[in-house]
């Protein structure tokens, strides 16, 4: 749905008669300013916060224009496109200050025609000093631009739509999939949000094709960074399709129908939204837990290094597809012999005759990979492939306590290590690339039943609601994305895990109290600096809407974190565990701020 789509002119006879017939009506709506804004929610689709609202065009008088698209080709015909245009903007601003308590922090997607935005009246008229009589800030709006609207200067639009960019505006491209040059003026454009058109989305949960349209355009936004934004979700089942999906945005009338009242979205409509991430995050979930390497051994033959060389080679004539043998002294690995450079050595003239009585431990490799059997999998394999190239592809003996325990092959350590690795995928958290809450709730089983040390850090960012409100979700997926870069970089070799929104995890194998994390925290508060304005890193606060709807200064973001380990208090559960953690971040933010 939007406001200022100007199609092409129909083309049926009588058009253009029937159009001078509407200039009455057309100047009589413009004249008396006959418009009102109704505004539909745009909503995460992850978890079902309020992106911001498309501000929406409607007639309020009784008229034979009955539409707004049937308006906009009217004034289009007579040249009044401008004058309508400025009547639905500034008739959309004064809405969203009226009914929004100011200042506006959401985003703001105002419709408008491709060839009016580059217009000088368009340019002059939408300045920051001309958004501020609203209290609306630029980066909070978006202008949206159809592409079924044709273009006639596209180097002139392509630089008026860089000027815009620079001045923090958004741009949104909006029936995305409808029109037949879409791709290239996405191109173009280079936009920030991709709108689908909702004639894709009607229906995707049985319309394979359009399925498959939608996926590509996924794909699409993950490469390009673009927002995606489904318009027209009208049931349940198109909206689970596209979550499935991984589309970011929604909006339509399952979601909330159009009102000149901002509302908040319905309870039903955020638990189905809920419910269904939840049911994504647990489809496939095949549990890889036992990830050591000993869980990947297989038997194989063994020989003592006195074993005459004959020996050796008939055992692999018998057996061609072994790949090699581990030669043992007392239960200790000594050498490997694989079959390729048995083979090598045997060759030649004089090969096998100078070799076939002496002992194996003659020519075995006694240079040989060997790890213990509770390495990770991982591990093993970033050793392996540390190997010089001619030993790539040797075996890999694993012991136990030192002693012989078996051998892995890089075959079967490769495709363990992809199958770890897919598994994996699916339960990261998609923003930050860190493990999930599966995962999480593992790794926490592990420390309640287990009994080696461990401490578990709770890190939650303060103040990021209000952050998220005042610079948007973008800027705020940024600071999630910096914080989980700085907790990997700090803690190397450790677990690293994503709750969700700004609740982060970490768990140590060792006892340690909350100095430990100091450097990260300060880290964090320092480089975050970078995603806040002149302003407001000079006042040392942000100004914006607090939870009761009042306006209130907020300080900077920074961290919380608290930890639980087994050095004192012990538990036997995740439940009154993750209870403790949180009944201790309640008192550290207490303290913190009153």
């Amino acid at each position: 749905m939007t406001i200022l789509k100007v199609y092409y002119l129909y083309t049926y006879k009588g058009w253009g008669k029937m159009c001078s017939h509407l200039k009455i009506e057309l100047d009589n709506i413009i004249e008396h300013k006959q418009i009102k804004t109704v505004f539909q929610p745009i909503i995460s689709l992850r978890d079902g916060s309020v992106l911001g609202h498309e501000a929406l065009s409607r007639i309020i008088c009784d008229s034979k224009i009955k539409n707004t698209e049937m308006l906009f080709n009217t004034a289009t015909y007579h040249n009044k496109l401008w004058d309508l245009e400025l009547l639905c903007r500034t008739t959309a601003l004064e809405a969203a200050y009226k009914f929004m308590i100011p200042p506006y922090s959401k985003k703001l997607f105002l419709n408008v025609n491709p060839n009016i935005i580059h217009d000088e009246q368009y340019i002059k008229g939408f300045t920051k000093s001309f958004l501020s009589e609203y209290n609306i800030k630029s980066e909070n709006v978006i202008f949206e631009i159809t592409e079924r609207n044709a273009i006639k200067d596209l180097d002139h639009f392509i630089e008026t739509i860089n000027h815009y960019k620079k001045q923090d505006y958004k741009i949104a491209i909006d029936d995305a999939g409808a029109g037949y040059s879409g791709l290239n003026l996405i191109s173009d454009v280079n936009p920030h949000f991709l709108k689908l058109d909702m004639k894709l989305i009607r229906g995707i949960n049985t319309d394979n094709l359009k399925f498959a349209l939608v996926k590509g355009m996924v794909e699409f936004s993950k490469a390009s960074g673009t927002g995606l934004i489904a318009e027209g979700i009208e049931t349940y089942e198109e909206m689970e399709t596209l979550i499935d999906l991984g589309v970011h945005y929604g909006q339509g009338y399952y979601i909330q129908k159009p009102s000149a009242v901002i509302s908040d979205i319905a309870e039903d409509v955020l638990n189905a939204i809920k419910r269904i991430n939840q049911k994504k995050n647990n489809m496939n979930s095949n549990i890889i837990s036992n990830i050591y390497i000993k869980h990947l051994c297989k038997s194989s033959y063994v020989v003592n290094p006195d074993e005459k060389v004959s020996k050796i080679y008939e055992i692999f004539k018998l057996n061609p597809n072994m790949s090699g043998l581990c030669v043992v002294k007392n239960e200790i690995p000594v050498g490997i012999i694989t079959q390729e450079k048995l083979a090598f050595k045997l060759s030649g003239q004089y090969g096998y005759t100078l070799y076939q009585n002496k002992p194996i431990s003659d020519i075995m490799d006694k240079s040989f990979l060997t790890v213990d059997c509770k390495t990770s999998i991982s591990e093993v394999s970033k050793l392996s492939m540390a190997r010089p190239n001619h030993k790539l592809y040797d075996f890999i003996v694993v012991t136990e306590d030192e002693k012989y325990f078996g051998i892995v092959t890089v075959k079967d350590l490769l495709q363990k290590t992809t199958e770890i690795e897919i598994s994996a995928a699916k339960h990261q958290n998609p923003l930050s690339g860190l493990p999930g809450n599966l995962l999480i709730e593992q790794r926490l089983t592990q420390c309640c039943t287990g009994t080696d040390d461990y401490t578990i850090a709770y890190i939650d960012i303060d103040n990021f609601k209000a952050y998220n409100d005042c610079y948007g979700f973008e800027k705020g997926d940024l600071v999630i994305k910096l914080l989980s870069n700085l907790l990997r970089d700090s803690f190397t070799g450790e677990f690293v895990g994503h709750i969700g929104g700004d609740d982060f995890v970490i768990i140590l194998n060792k006892s340690v109290n909350e100095s430990y994390f100091n450097d990260v925290i300060n880290k964090f508060k320092y480089e975050v600096l970078n995603f806040y304005n002149e302003t407001d890193i000079r006042n040392r606060f942000i100004t914006t809407i607090n939870r009761q709807g009042n306006i209130e200064n907020f300080p900077l973001i920074s961290l919380t974190c608290v930890i639980a380990n087994n050095s004192g208090k012990t538990f036997t559960n995740i439940f009154d565990l993750t209870e403790y953690l949180a009944e201790m971040k309640k008192i550290a933010k207490k303290n913190k701020y009153g």
